[in-house]
C-alpha cells in the first residue's frame, strides 16, 4: 500500500533505488565496530563474491522488477506471481544446498499456494499486461535465487546478519539507485513521500532484512520463504482491522488454507 501511492510521484526503479539505499546509509554505522571490522577483513574472495552477488540478485534484482511489476500490473497479481516462489525455492534447494523438505512440507506448500489461488481467484489477465508478466517472472526467478544464495551464506553462522545485511544491500542499492536515476530521474519527493521512504527504510527494509538474514542460520530456504509469504495473511488481516475492509468467505478460506499450509511447512517431529 505504501509502495503504491510512493510511486504515484516518484519513478519505481528511483523509488526502490532511494529506499535501499538510505537503510543501506542506516546501518551503515553499526559495522565500525572492532570485532565487525576485523571479520570483514578476514572475508576471502569467494565470501566477497557470495555477498555481492546476493546484493545484485536479491535487491537490484528482485526489488527492481517487483517496483516495476507494481507499476505495470496490478498489485493483485503481483503478490500471486511472488507466491510461486516458495515451490521454485525448494525445488533450487535439494539442487543446490542439499535441503529435501519432508513430504509434510511438500503438502503444506502446494497447500499454501491452493490458498493464495483461491483467496485472489478470479485473475482477470488482459494482453496489455504481458510485459508486467515477463517482468514478475524474472523476479520470481531472481527471489527465489537469493533466497537460496542467501541461506546459503547465512546457515554456517560464521558471518554476522549485519555484515552480510550491509555488504549485500549496499551493492545491490548503489546500483538500483544509479540505474534508477539514469533511466527515470529523480524528480521533486514531496514531504509525504519522504515519510514513506523513511518508514520503509527504517523498519521494513534495515531492521526486517537483518532480522531476515538472522532467521536464515536456522530456517531452510523453503521454511523462510514460506514465512516471507505469510505477508498476504497478514496484510489481509491488518487491512481488515485497521482499514475496515471485508474479507469475503472465499478469501478467508484461501487465507485459513494458506495458514494451515504454511503451518505444515514450519512444524518439525519431536
Amino acid at each position: 500500500m505504501i509502495i503504491k501511492l510512493g510511486l504515484k510521484e516518484i519513478p519505481p526503479l528511483t523509488f526502490a533505488g532511494l529506499r535501499y539505499f538510505i537503510a543501506f546509509i542506516v546501518l551503515l554505522p553499526f559495522v565500525f565496530r572492532k570485532d565487525r571490522i576485523e571479520e570483514i577483513k578476514s572475508y576471502d574472495r569467494i565470501t566477497w563474491l557470495k555477498l555481492f552477488s546476493l546484493g545484485i540478485i536479491f535487491y537490484t534484482a528482485t526489488q527492481g522488477t517487483q517496483f516495476i511489476g507494481l507499476s505495470l500490473l496490478p498489485s493483485v497479481t503481483v503478490t500471486l506471481w511472488l507466491n510461486f516462489s516458495p515451490i521454485i525455492v525448494a525445488i533450487l534447494g535439494i539442487k543446490f544446498l542439499s535441503e529435501k523438505p519432508s513430504s509434510r512440507q511438500w503438502a503444506g506448500s502446494f497447500l499454501f499456494l491452493a490458498g493464495v489461488i483461491i483467496y485472489f481467484l478470479p485473475v482477470s489477465l488482459t494482453g496489455d499486461q504481458t510485459l508486467g508478466l515477463i517482468v514478475m517472472t524474472a523476479g520470481v526467478l531472481a527471489n527465489s535465487g537469493s533466497s537460496i544464495l542467501g541461506r546459503e551464506i547465512n546457515r554456517t553462522g560464521k558471518h554476522h546478519p549485519l555484515i552480510v545485511t550491509v555488504i549485500s544491500m549496499g551493492t545491490g542499492a548503489v546500483l538500483l539507485l544509479i540505474i534508477g536515476i539514469s533511466v527515470q530521474g529523480l524528480p521533486p519527493i514531496s514531504t509525504s513521500n519522504i515519510l514513506y521512504l523513511l518508514w520503509l527504510a527504517l523498519i521494513n527494509t534495515a531492521f526486517a532484512f537483518t532480522i531476515w538474514n538472522l532467521s536464515l542460520r536456522k530456517l531452510t530456504a523453503m521454511e523462510s520463504s514460506i514465512i516471507n509469504n505469510t505477508m498476504l495473511i497478514q496484510i489481509a488481516v491488518l487491512a481488515w482491522i485497521f482499514l475496515g475492509e471485508s474479507i469475503t468467505i472465499k478469501e478467508l478460506a484461501g487465507l485459513v488454507t494458506a495458514a494451515i499450509g504454511a503451518l505444515l511447512v514450519q512444524l518439525k517431529p519431536r
